[in-house]
């Protein structure tokens, strides 16, 4: 249990906030040249120059490039037909061929996207060299210059730290708790609390309370981790924080307790926790977007409780909002807490009475 509780939460704060993320900073790049002019020379420097896209293949057959996708060498291939530079010194609309690899469908669209921005770049420079449109005769054309908010730089830590501090927490609350109740039962040390004069409450207070302290305790270790070692700057009220979590705390308690008075092994204990956590983590948020998932999937997140404190933790960090731009999701958890911890001193009173 104590590296659990210790090991585990550094190691996936600063292994998950840099493995896992959604942006591409390598493209291995295959390129089939069948025009191999000067203005195909100068495409392909485009791609190259940049630090997105790497050349791995330079070839002029098709199906190498096709073996190079198969074998995962590419993920991307770039043809250039024939007559390239003439269709573009007699303005009759050239065209190039993007075959991206889209297994990962997230990764081929940004592929195409950042294709995109490489061969409209080609295209304003391809109009002052063949004296297409001329200086004075080109259109004005309007600038646009974007002012990215709470996350300018587009870091995907920023994104990713706020929900993978929650799955800690969630993991002390919840597995650890249920298994720790679970326990007596395994040892048989439950019916022998049950004759002393300890009252069912104080010895539900005696085992989840530790866990209650622990859990926020790492989730401060975390924040400062997140700072000095990630540089994620915290922008809300950092009392606000640890006064949300601590009622986020007491819904997965309750869980962890109602899952002990349900099982009678640790193994039971955390087969159904593991089952209920991979659930919730998968569908809260942390890694798809929860406005991307089906309309039937969007409504299962309501009852996810690790959704709503994700999107608190989001929303306090990143965008320094404060209780009432989150009191909706703060109703919601504390309707969560009530019924759990209900619940859950109900069905051990009734199991161990």
């Amino acid at each position: 249990m104590l590296p659990i509780i210790f090991f585990m939460p550094i190691f996936q704060l600063l292994v998950l906030s840099f493995a896992a993320t959604f942006e591409i900073k390598t493209i291995n790049l295959h390129v089939i040249d069948f025009d191999r002019t000067s203005s195909s020379r100068m495409l392909i420097n485009k791609f190259t120059s940049s630090k997105i896209f790497k050349l791995v293949n330079y070839s002029y057959s098709q199906k190498t490039g096709l073996d190079d996708i198969a074998s995962r060498k590419a993920k991307m291939i770039l043809v250039i037909p024939k007559n390239f530079e003439k269709d573009i010194e007699l303005q009759s609309f050239p065209k190039l061929q993007f075959i991206i690899n889209a297994e990962d469908g997230a990764a081929a669209g940004i592929m195409q996207s950042y294709s995109s921005l490489i061969t409209l770049d080609y295209n304003k420079s391809l109009l002052t060299d063949f004296h297409i449109l001329t200086p004075k005769s080109q259109p004005v054309t309007i600038g646009i210059i974007p002012h990215y908010w709470f996350n300018p730089e587009l870091n995907y830590k920023e994104y990713m730290v706020p929900g993978i501090l929650v799955i800690l927490v969630t993991i002390i609350g919840m597995f650890l708790s249920g298994m720790n109740v679970v326990k007596e039962k395994e040892i048989g040390t439950i019916e022998q609390l049950n004759v002393t004069p300890i009252r069912k409450y104080e010895f539900i207070i005696g085992k989840l309370l530790p866990f209650w302290f622990i859990a926020l305790i790492l989730l401060a270790f975390g924040l400062l981790i997140s700072k000095l070692a990630l540089g994620i700057v915290i922008r809300g009220n950092i009392f606000l924080i640890f006064g949300l979590a601590s009622l986020y705390l007491l819904v997965v308690l309750g869980y962890g307790l109602f899952i002990s008075t349900i099982t009678e092994t640790m193994q039971q204990a955390m087969f159904i926790a593991w089952f209920f956590g991979v659930v919730f983590i998968l569908m809260s948020g942390l890694f798809t977007p929860i406005d991307s998932m089906p309309q039937w999937a969007q409504y299962i997140t309501w009852i996810n409780p690790v959704s709503h404190f994700i999107e608190i933790m989001r929303r306090v960090i990143l965008k320094g909002s404060g209780f009432w731009e989150v009191q909706k999701q703060v109703l919601i958890l504390s309707v969560y807490a009530l019924i759990m911890i209900v619940l859950s001193v109900w069905r051990y009173r009734k199991t161990s009475g």
